[in-house]
C-alpha cells in the first residue's frame, strides 16, 4: 500500500474552537423580546382569499404580515401619555370616526339615544 502525505500546516486563522464561538456571540445584536403570539382563526371567502394570496406572493410578502399590519393599523395599541402634574396614563385611541370597514349599527344606536 502507497503512503500518502499532506504538506503544510492547516490553517490556523480561526484559533480555538471557543474563541471562533466568543466572537460569533459577541458579534450578535441583542435580540428585542418579542411579545407572545396568539392564533387568530378567521373564514373569509375563497375570492378575497386569492385575492390576497395572490397579490402577496407577486409581492413577495407573507400573509400573516400583512394580515397583522392591517389589523394593527385598525386597531392601534393605546398610547401613553403623561398629564399635567406628571402622572401617566393610558389614552385610547380609538378613532370615533368609521371608516368603509365597520357597520353603522353603532352609528344609528348613538342617534337614538
Amino acid at each position: 500500500m502507497k503512503k500518502v502525505t499532506f504538506g503544510g500546516k492547516r490553517p490556523t486563522n480561526a484559533g480555538t474552537p471557543e474563541a471562533s464561538i466568543d466572537n460569533w456571540v459577541l458579534t450578535q445584536s441583542p435580540e428585542q423580546p418579542r411579545e407572545q403570539m396568539k392564533r387568530f382563526t378567521i373564514d373569509v371567502p375563497v375570492s378575497l382569499h386569492k385575492r390576497v394570496k395572490s397579490q402577496c406572493a407577486m409581492q413577495n410578502l407573507v400573509m400573516a404580515d400583512v394580515i397583522r399590519e392591517l389589523l394593527e393599523r385598525r386597531f392601534p395599541a393605546p398610547v401613553e401619555q403623561t398629564g399635567p402634574s406628571g402622572e401617566g396614563g393610558v389614552v385610547n385611541t380609538t378613532n370615533r370616526k368609521h371608516d368603509s370597514t365597520t357597520t353603522d349599527k353603532h352609528d344609528a344606536a348613538e342617534s337614538r339615544g
